[in-house]
């Protein structure tokens, strides 16, 4: 098998609870027998994320980004105005973006498609903001407090997430929500996904008590988007308003904008691989 690339480099964190070194090798050994051997690999935390410079100064062509949604949306945000191609693995809790790009697939299958030419190098769409650019999702709102739930109980445990969960329900329940300027009902979040079309808002829905229950579990379970919601708007630019300042999550990051704060859909500055 010969690969469109020739110099791909990879970053991991080894520290990761998702870190597998049955996987890394595999990840290696794909590299070599298509004739790309790994160039260079930056393993965080010791090594840093490599920016544009970097990746020219290596001539690296192809960057495996085999981490959390978190450590992708650095990485690809550092390398605009580089020329090489992005592909995300699976390495982390959620995989929102290599899901989307790849499916619900293992690392080395998605990888064999990329380095054997089968897949598409394209830009993909963003949701730029004032706190940052979203590659997968902003969610917007009081519910995003049980993002700090789901880290806990993630670093520390069940025990110690359980006595952070009623301060997100009472949030999710009871703080002033966020609204798409120009409507009126307000939510305890709305989730902006970048489209083709547009900046795409949603909703959530906590109407009754199996509503929260769900939201309750999919924040927990890692997916918000499992739970109820309504879609409200689609368009290049959603402006949110909010009596409070507005809390954030950029795929999986936590911000907080004053009210009202804007949101546009953009384009990333770095090509990425999709298989699918």
């Amino acid at each position: 098998m010969t690969s469109p690339f020739a110099r791909p480099a990879l970053v991991c964190n080894s520290q990761s609870g998702s870190h597998d070194e049955a996987v890394l090798e595999q990840i290696v050994e794909s590299c070599r027998a298509a004739g790309a051997p790994l160039a260079a690999t930056f393993a965080l935390p010791d090594d840093q994320i490599p920016d544009a410079t970097e990746l020219k100064r290596q001539a690296i062509d192809l960057l495996l980004v085999w981490t959390g949604d978190g450590t992708i949306n650095a990485a690809a945000t550092g390398a605009a105005g580089w020329n090489g191609a992005v592909l995300p693995l699976p390495g982390g809790t959620l995989n929102l973006l290599s899901k989307a790009l790849h499916g619900d697939r293992a690392a080395p299958d998605i990888l064999a498609d990329a380095l054997s030419g089968k897949g598409r190098r394209q830009a993909i769409p963003i949701v730029r903001g004032e706190a940052g650019t979203a590659f997968i999702t902003v969610v917007a709102g009081p519910a995003t407090h049980w993002a700090e739930v789901r880290e806990t109980m993630r670093q520390d445990g069940l025990i110690e997430a359980a006595g952070e969960a009623p301060d997100a329900l009472d949030a999710m329940l009871n703080a002033p929500g966020v609204r798409v300027a120009g409507q009126t009902k307000n939510y305890p979040a709305i989730i902006l996904t970048p489209t083709e079309q547009g900046v795409r808002a949603d909703g959530i829905l906590t109407e009754g008590t199996a509503d929260v229950l769900r939201h309750g579990l999919a924040w927990l379970g890692g997916d918000f988007r499992d739970g109820p919601s309504e879609e409200i708007a689609v368009g290049e630019t959603i402006i949110l308003e909010s009596a409070r300042p507005i809390s954030l999550e950029y795929d999986g990051e936590l911000a907080e904008l004053a009210s009202p704060a804007c949101f546009a859909l953009g384009a990333s500055k770095v090509d990425f691989i999709a298989t699918q």
